[in-house]
């Protein structure tokens, strides 16, 4: 029998206006826990400030109990919760160790052959953690309202940074303007709201600057900015602008993710009206043209296929892109309130099977994508905040989100668990906080290898890539520089300190998850017992 949910609900509230606010009073009195965060400094050998007690080789105690190893290959910090790894220019000028000295909070000063660092383990809340990443997201990777990483002209040198494109300028920025929608919701910033606002725009304009309306962009670049080295480019009209095409289905996943969360949380009237035109401009576009999303050269881009006829051609893609396109048009429906999104959503999901085919990604599953991840994760959000109709999330949305959950459990994704728990009974919060306490305050690209260390169970088999990767799930400080996209068990990788992530990663997660009443206990909490790394303490990596 087919299922008739009406069109467009509104997302799922408190119980009551007297019971949320109530919650989040309740919230508001918690105390922000503080948990060490790493910091490091590099001086020559015969620098003053370097500690005279730094000349004795063999382990050292810090002033927290921790015991500190110098070897060959890096640092390891033992105490009783486990270790802890410092190794490669994110923390030590080389690996090869030859005496420490403890400073008197926690850290410890590191002699190695060509240098000395000064490791500090500084107390910070989650809540500074993400002021520090606003402020660096502002200073080098805001580029007109885009957010995305920035080339360093010389390693590790940040005031070399040069702003760049990027292939999914579009996806990189609208999570992070959710991420102050939602710090808005949470906080009433100003300082939010000018910043969710300023990036919108900025996603928004990516429809506009292609010329061809209900076609956003992938990125663009203004005349007279360094030139693109690849990708499908194109000037418009008046030759103001450069903009790249054949743009991915990861575009339209972060627009729409984008365009619900900013109707739903955003004050500006103006905004949200051009928000709900080019939501129906870019939906317009993808069912005028069978499902496809078709570039200037009339032709359907690489990814933007949602198709019948594709799914015949590309069965293995056909559980992912089914339920992108049932969320993008129940959102579509939500945010513009037109009949027209709901009744092709009933379509797409009932008369062509697409809820169905929704849940049988592990059946069709080729391979284990992490991009894919992220583009499952961002519409199951927008599902599971305006489908209502319990049979259908029972019968397709669930198992179809329990066949993506199946992996992705193991990986403590704070993000995924945070989208997870809208739909599902309420997870333990523990683990996925405790990888947002230990992202790397430095985003810098370094080079990271960890495939050497005896506490590190390497799997048999390779990834995607063909890279080795590890069974053991290492904290993210001791991993290269990564986004939700990559893959959490690639231990080795970074480029040599030539490039800087934004950092953004780590907002959408922690101000999503502030949002909702039940994961903001657990991000107000301490995670220290879960903070060291895996395995059994070893004094030798």
């Amino acid at each position: 029998m087919t299922m008739r949910p009406s069109v467009a609900h509104a997302p799922r509230r408190a119980a009551s206006p007297l019971l949320a606010t109530l919650v989040l009073i309740a919230i508001a009195t918690l105390t922000h826990a503080a948990e060490p965060q790493k910091f490091r400094t590099f001086y020559a050998p015969d620098d003053p400030r370097i500690p005279a007690a730094l000349n004795q080789p063999g382990p050292a105690v810090a002033s927290d109990g921790a015991v500190w190893h110098g070897t060959p290959q890096g640092v390891m910090r033992v105490d009783r919760t486990g270790n802890q790894y410092f190794a490669g220019k994110r923390y030590l000028p080389d690996d090869e160790v030859l005496q420490l000295a403890p400073d008197k909070s926690a850290g410890m000063w590191v002699r190695t052959r060509t240098g000395v660092s000064h490791i500090e383990l500084r107390p910070m809340t989650l809540e500074a953690k993400a002021a520090f990443f606003e402020k660096r997201v502002h200073g080098r990777h805001d580029r007109h309202g885009l957010v995305s990483p920035s080339n360093l002209r010389v390693p590790g040198d940040v005031t070399t940074n040069q702003m760049r494109d990027d292939d999914n300028d579009g996806l990189w920025t609208s999570m992070y303007a959710a991420a102050e929608c939602f710090r808005y919701a949470v906080t009433k910033s100003p300082e939010a709201l000018a910043n969710a606002t300023k990036s919108t725009n900025a996603v928004l304009f990516l429809e506009e600057v292609a010329g061809k309306r209900g076609f956003p962009a992938r990125s663009y670049i203004r005349k007279g900015e360094p030139m693109p080295a690849d990708g499908q480019w194109h000037w418009t009209a008046g030759g103001q602008y450069y903009w790249k095409g054949d743009t991915s289905s990861d575009e339209i996943v972060g627009h729409m993710f984008l365009y619900a969360i900013a109707t739903d949380l955003l004050p500006d009237a103006a905004l949200k009206k051009r928000i709900r035109e080019t939501t129906a401009r870019i939906m317009d576009h993808i069912l005028d043209h069978g499902y496809y999303l078709i570039d200037v050269n009339g032709k359907p881009t690489t990814w933007g296929r949602w198709s019948p006829q594709y799914f015949k051609e590309n069965p293995g893609d056909s559980p992912l892109n089914s339920m992108e396109l049932l969320s993008f048009l129940k959102t579509a429906a939500h945010i513009t309130g037109n009949p027209k999104y709901e009744s092709e959503y009933q379509k797409a999901a009932f008369e062509m099977g697409y809820a169905k085919l929704a849940t049988r990604y592990k059946e069709l599953r080729e391979e284990i994508n992490y991009s894919d991840e992220e583009l499952a994760m961002l519409p199951f959000y927008c599902l599971f905040r305006y489908e209502r109709n319990e049979d259908l999330l029972n019968r397709y949305y669930r198992p179809a989100l329990e066949a993506w959950w199946e992996n992705e459990k193991r990986e403590d994704n704070p993000l995924w668990t945070f989208i997870y728990a809208t739909a599902q009974p309420k997870p333990s919060f523990d683990h996925a906080v405790a990888r947002l306490y230990r992202m790397p305050m430095d985003t810098i690209e370094w080079t990271v290898k960890n495939s050497h260390r005896k506490d590190v169970v390497m799997d048999t088999g390779l990834d995607r890539s063909q890279n080795r990767q590890s069974k053991s799930l290492l904290p993210p400080d001791e991993l290269p520089v990564m986004k939700w996209n990559s893959n959490p068990f690639a231990v080795d990788g970074g480029n040599d300190g030539r490039g800087e992530d934004d950092g953004a990663a780590f907002l959408l997660p922690y101000w999503m998850g502030r949002y909702q009443p039940d994961v903001a206990h657990a991000l107000l909490r301490a995670a220290s017992p879960l903070l060291a790394s895996p395995g059994v303490p070893t004094p030798r990596p």
